[in-house]
């Protein structure tokens, strides 16, 4: 079995792409107040601003019952909506050596938009899962934004 992989998801959402592309380009703080699943609780700059490629941010959230926190750098693709994580630091390291999260936005007609998310990684060991969760999270901060946007 192998210790690296890739887990991805596809969502349907409702709101334009770019709206999703800013708010995590440059609007993170505003996540954890359109948390309605309260799977985001918080999020701070560590290093950085909210806007700059290279800052370093860490979000606090709850997921099956949990609650951890993630540090990251992030990264940003203009020309495909994308916002790459690149985790340093958190509670996934329990569990993982490497960590990389990919949102990207696609806007297929008006009122209609695709957000895939993805998680690469490798574990610290075969007896460890895939980060199945971690992409429910993803998904679940997608959803809560999509319900926000439409409801604004």
């Amino acid at each position: 079995m192998a210790l690296q992989g890739k887990v991805e998801a596809e969502i349907e959402i409702k709101a334009p792409a770019d709206k999703f592309y800013n708010i995590f380009k440059s609007q993170a703080h505003h996540v954890p107040n359109t948390s309605q699943t309260g799977t985001i609780t918080g999020v701070a700059v560590h290093e950085g601003d909210w806007e700059t490629a290279g800052s370093i941010k860490i979000w606090s959230y709850a997921i099956e019952g949990e609650e951890g926190t993630f540090k990251e750098k992030v990264e940003f693709d203009e020309v495909n909506k994308a916002i790459i994580v690149n985790g340093l630091e958190g509670d996934v390291f329990q569990y993982y050596k490497s960590f990389k999260g990919v949102y990207q936005f696609t806007q297929k007609d008006e009122g209609r938009s695709i957000a895939k998310v993805s998680i690469e990684y490798e574990k610290l060991s075969e007896e460890v899962a895939a980060p199945d969760k971690y992409i429910r999270l993803m998904t679940n901060i997608v959803k809560d934004l999509d319900a926000h946007f439409i409801k604004a």
